[in-house]
């Protein structure tokens, strides 16, 4: 569940700076998108690129093995009768019902978590330790994910509740009502997420005035994106990713970059990063990714709907389960609904890896660096796989593969920059990865 509501967030950083000081020109010739996009991809080999290739193709797995696993995590709760024997002594005590719902789904959340967290600590810390993808420490990373819990406990019970007592009420037509319940509660995190939520887990401060800070003012006042308020993020207590991000809706819209671009990016790298950033914010995409997802439950809550039943009638005694509508059920609408959020994830990938694509294309027409464009792409392929087939593009990035930015980069340069000339991009220096 932590998962789940983790990815409703959608960040994306793309940086770079036509003409960089570390990049020395080559010959005047007519400008050769292939030849120049090559070049780029040159500078990650061997051991590095093997290293890109295996974390990601890992990564794969473990996104598929983390769905499984919490599929096992609610199969293991209904067999075990926690809920159903939590729910019988409530009753018993006169219990108004939807307080034994609220704690029926308050232990779900808590236990669930338990068990899988054996396969977190391996997936999302030891793994990334191996990776040079953590910089915390195994208390510093166990105290993020406390901090996790809680709010899961808190927004995912009173979610639960909330679509329990739909279920109870419209017991034919509650996957529509229920949809309304997600997707209210989607924009209630973005709502609440920049100004409430993320600062639990980071400080965040004005930039500093100076030529980054007025060169991002001066963009997101071109393009109509609020700039008030330009944050700060102390991102590299987590890791060395560079990222940034335009956050929020309505009055908590912000923007933010961490200290690791601040650290690493030129002042034309961190606008090409805004640039993209921005894109999302003025074609929409948060509107436009809420709408989509909000659409793919109603479909994913559909199927549940016929689901469900048949597997509370076939477990129903064996798991001291009465009907669709009882709170010892919560662990079969979660189940059936993670198995097939799997099945949909390529359509997701596709929804975000799409808008990305168009945050690049922005990005890359209000900063006008390619070159910066292409060299940040080619560090975000440290973690990324960098030249997949197109089914594996396809199928499993939610991002445009670095190659691909690399030839939007190299296209956009001799489409838009006159008497274009070939950079030779310098060998890639041993940094910490990016995240975009």
């Amino acid at each position: 569940m932590i998962r789940m509501m983790q990815r409703l967030a959608v960040a994306a950083a793309l940086l770079g700076s036509v003409g960089l000081g570390c990049a020395g020109l080559a010959h005047a010739a007519p400008f050769d998108v292939e030849h120049a996009t090559q070049a780029y991809l040159n500078t990650l080999q061997g051991a590095a690129r093997a290293r890109s290739d295996a974390y990601f193709d890992g990564g794969i797995w473990v996104e598929y093995i983390g769905g499984l696993v919490t599929v096992l995590a609610c199969w293991v709760m209904v067999r075990l009768r926690l809920l159903a024997g939590l729910r019988t002594r409530m009753e018993r005590s006169g219990w108004r019902p939807w307080i034994v719902t609220l704690a029926c789904a308050a232990l779900f959340l808590l236990v669930s978590s338990l068990i899988m967290f054996p396969w977190s600590i391996w997936a999302d810390y030891v793994r990334e330790k191996n990776y040079g993808l953590m910089n915390q420490t195994f208390g510093e990373w166990l105290g993020d994910q406390g901090i996790a819990l809680a709010l899961t406990m808190v927004f995912g019970s009173l979610m639960l509740l909330a679509i329990m007592a739909v279920i109870r009420r419209a017991p034919r037509r509650w996957w529509l009502l229920g949809t309304g319940v997600v997707t209210g509660a989607m924009a209630l995190m973005l709502l609440l997420f920049p100004v409430f939520v993320a600062p639990m887990f980071n400080t965040y401060r004005e930039l500093p005035a100076g030529p980054v800070r007025d060169r991002i003012v001066a963009m997101a006042q071109a393009r109509g994106v609020p700039s008030a308020h330009i944050y700060l993020v102390d991102a590299s207590r987590q890791s060395d990713r560079i990222s940034a991000n335009v956050s929020g809706i309505g009055p908590t819209v912000r923007i933010s970059l961490n200290d690791n671009l601040l650290k690493r990016g030129t002042v034309p790298q961190v606008a090409a990063v805004m640039g993209h950033e921005m894109g999302h914010y003025v074609l929409r995409h948060l509107w436009w990714t809420l709408g989509a997802l909000a659409l793919l439950t109603a479909v994913m809550l559909w199927m549940a709907s016929r689901v469900m039943p048949a597997l509370v009638v076939w477990g129903g005694r064996r798991w001291a389960l009465r009907d669709i509508a009882d709170p010892a059920a919560i662990p079969v609408l979660i189940g059936v609904y993670a198995a097939l959020s799997l099945l949909a994830s390529p359509l997701t990938n596709a929804i975000v890896r799409i808008q990305e694509s168009e945050a690049d294309v922005f990005g890359l027409d209000v900063a006008r660096e390619p070159d910066g464009f292409a060299s940040i792409a080619m560090e975000l392929s440290q973690y990324r796989k960098i030249d997949p087939p197109a089914w594996e593009e396809a199928l499993f990035y939610d991002h445009p593969s670095g190659a691909t930015r690399v030839r939007m980069a190299m296209q956009w340069k001799k489409d838009h920059v006159a008497n274009a000339v070939e950079v030779v991009p310098p060998p890639m220096a041993a940094k910490g990865p990016g995240k975009d």
